[in-house]
């Protein structure tokens, strides 16, 4: 549990991070302190990562918990329904290539299966 809290945290730190950096790495000093707060949430002595969690990302979780299980389900089923279309579209696309192909070499298939006809098999001098 420790460990999820510090990952949680620690993500929600580089999203905001590359935001922040663009605009306040010209503070003095901001990669040690950046360096330091990093330590802080990951000593076992801090508990940083577990005081920051339950403080504000768990509380802020609890209260958004439906949306967030509401847009889970939504999210799931786009994806089953973009998946089913898209595999509609790849069927059609392979059927739609085997069909050309077919009609592109039926001219080839044609001049193959006239080798076999029995006119051919005819022109075979019998061994008898």
């Amino acid at each position: 549990v420790r460990w999820m809290m510090y990952w949680i945290v620690f993500a929600l730190f580089m999203v905001t991070e590359t935001f922040t950096d663009l605009l306040i790495s010209w503070f003095p000093f901001y990669y040690e302190i950046k360096m330091a707060f990093v330590i802080w949430l990951l000593s076992p002595y801090t508990r940083g990562a577990s005081l920051l969690y339950r403080k504000f990302v768990h509380p802020t979780l609890s209260r958004k918990e439906k949306e967030i299980d509401t847009y889970i389900i939504q999210a799931k089923d786009r994806s089953y329904e973009t998946m089913v279309r898209f595999g509609k579209r790849g069927l059609n696309m392979a059927a739609t290539a085997a069909v050309q192909a077919a009609a592109k070499s039926q001219g080839v298939l044609a001049g193959r299966l006239r080798s076999f006809s029995m006119q051919d098999l005819r022109s075979i001098p019998d061994e008898t």
